[in-house]
């Protein structure tokens, strides 16, 4: 594609050429074969454009990225020491601009697609992969964007981020398109919203899951955290080419509702378990296999049947009877798919290897994601319940007491441990966990111990006949995070050792057990993380690799 070309779209503008005259014929001669933000991933012929970062700038890497073959850049300022050959576009936000030009180097890819966000503190990962059986059954060929995977066509992709970057996301979505699919399901962050990873992107479907506390290391306060999650849904309808005018799916039961109604200019469908919900779910029964309850809808009524336990995944559920209602999918259709789905990597997962308890893993990480999975564990539990968890280094810290608290107040027995240390100290991160445990009473039983393996271990062990242990925190992850270095960790896996063990039975096969996930797993996304770290550790952490 040619440079100018390129630089056609309304949404670059304004933007200045270095050295205009001297290079005005080159835009319309460059050819660019690629846009990228990572020096590291330059080709010969590459856009590169040069985002200030929150530890590096992409402006110090630009002479790498001309090495490794950038014709030309974008930039906010503009770079010395280059040669004179080399294009450099400067623009006011160059974060923002990525989604854009990548957008418009791909063609734009999600005109293509029917496109379904979902946004929220809990509940995106569940609710997409809920949304995606509803489509697939309706013969929507979804595509699907999240937290655990992407799935392009009929395959499956690894991904960095929940939403990822704004060049990477269009590529993705471009693969999408040529292989055959014809929407997209993804979980929105409020990282990608507050950093334009979704620019470009028109939402014919929004979905707002809820609101608690999370990010708050990221976000400066409550309020700037559901502003940038309202603007995914005070953005809808601004692109009228869509063939149909887009819907916002809103759970009606969160506080913050009524605020998003407010301000949203489409069309909206509501969802929850309180009177005047568009979609509401009655005469709710919870058991081992899974949840019944009665929708009723605009469309009318129908009998669910969700292999799912908890008030929270029926709630999830009732989103994606929103997406699929959206959709133009038939009421009878969404139910019989909701029922065949078997269940989500690391989203209240059940630990089965013959035990007489029951041990199950979830990703809950925030204080109200934590309370959701330990009222739905209890309410199918005969025995005790134990509770092992921490809480990720590096991360909104204000949380972390609030997760003691619920954990003290709802389980009987707690293990305080280390979740992703990340740079932080273990044991500090468990002394702010446990100053929440201590609220609750000096009667609480807790342990603390730092050592995740040995936490679950001694849960497991422990665990007597109706007792339910659940595994929180890390849910489908499949490493664990420390200052310099991850290892293989799994807490399915672990669990699951530990329970053979017990009961003198081999173990199968665990999914951890190849140098190849070694590899892919803990050296390769090491080198990013690096990024990530205090000055004093990256170049440590470069020699180590």
């Amino acid at each position: 594609m040619k440079l100018a070309h390129l630089l056609k779209t309304e949404s670059v503008r304004p933007y200045e050429v270095v050295g205009a005259e001297e290079y005005e014929d080159k835009l319309n001669s460059l050819d660019i074969t690629g846009v990228a933000f990572d020096s590291r991933r330059v080709l010969p012929g590459y856009l590169f454009v040069c985002i200030p970062g929150f530890q590096v700038d992409g402006h110090d890497f630009a002479k790498n990225a001309v090495d490794q073959g950038a014709v030309a850049l974008v930039v906010e300022r503009e770079s010395e020491g280059l040669p004179v050959e080399i294009v450099q576009i400067k623009v006011d936000d160059a974060r923002k601009r990525l989604g854009h030009l990548a957008a418009r180097f791909y063609d734009y890819p999600a005109s293509r697609l029917a496109t379904v966000g979902i946004t929220g503190t809990n509940g995106k990962t569940s609710t997409a992969f809920l949304c995606e059986t509803v489509l697939s059954r309706a013969d929507q060929a979804p595509g699907l964007i999240g937290t655990i995977r992407a799935k392009v066509g009929d395959a499956e992709r690894t991904v960095q981020n929940t939403t990822p970057e704004a060049s990477d996301l269009q590529e993705l979505l471009s693969d999408m398109v040529n292989a055959g699919n014809r929407s997209v399901v993804m979980e929105v962050s409020s990282h990608a919203l507050a950093l334009h990873r979704v620019a470009g992107i028109p939402f014919d479907v929004a979905v707002f899951t809820n609101l608690s506390q999370d990010h708050l290391d990221f976000h400066e306060s409550m309020e700037e955290y559901f502003e940038t999650k309202k603007s995914l849904f005070t953005g809808l309808g601004q692109d009228w080419s869509r063939p149909a005018p887009p819907y916002a799916i809103i759970n009606f039961d969160d506080p913050y509702a009524e605020r998003i109604l407010e301000d949203i200019k489409v069309p909206y469908i509501t969802y929850g378990f309180k009177e005047g919900a568009h979609i509401r779910a009655t005469n709710l029964e919870f058991g081992p296999e899974g949840s019944r309850f009665l929708v009723k809808t605009p469309v009318g009524d129908a009998e669910a049947f969700l292999r799912l336990a908890g008030a929270f995944n029926v709630s999830n559920a009732l989103a994606a009877i929103g997406v699929g209602l959206a959709r133009r999918v038939e009421l009878e259709d969404i139910v019989d798919s909701l029922a065949t789905l078997e269940g989500i990597p690391g989203r209240f997962e059940l630990v089965r290897e013959g035990q007489d308890f029951t041990v199950l893993v979830d990703y809950a990480h925030t204080p109200d994601g934590l309370e959701n999975v330990l009222q739905a564990a209890r309410e199918v539990t005969s025995g005790r319940l134990i509770t092992v968890f921490g809480c990720g280094g590096d991360r909104d810290a204000t949380k972390r007491a609030p997760m003691g608290e619920v954990a003290a107040r709802l389980s009987d027995r707690v293990f305080i441990t280390s979740d992703n240390p990340r740079s932080e100290n273990p044991a500090k991160i468990l002394h702010d966990v446990e100053a929440g445990v201590l609220d609750v009473g000096d009667h609480v039983d807790y342990i603390k111990e730092v050592d995740r393996e040995a936490a679950i271990a001694a849960a497991v062990r422990g665990a007597r006949r109706g007792d339910t242990v659940v595994i929180a925190g890390k849910g489908h992850e499949r490493v664990q995070v420390f200052a310099d270095h991850k290892i293989v960790f799994d807490d399915r896996d672990v669990a699951r050792r530990v329970i053979c063990a017990r009961l003198g039975k081999v173990q199968r096969n665990s999914s951890l057990s190849t140098a190849n996930l070694l590899w892919t797993e803990c050296r390769k996304p090491l080198r990013h993380l690096y990024r990530d770290l205090p000055s004093r550790n990256r170049a440590q952490g470069r020699a180590a690799l």
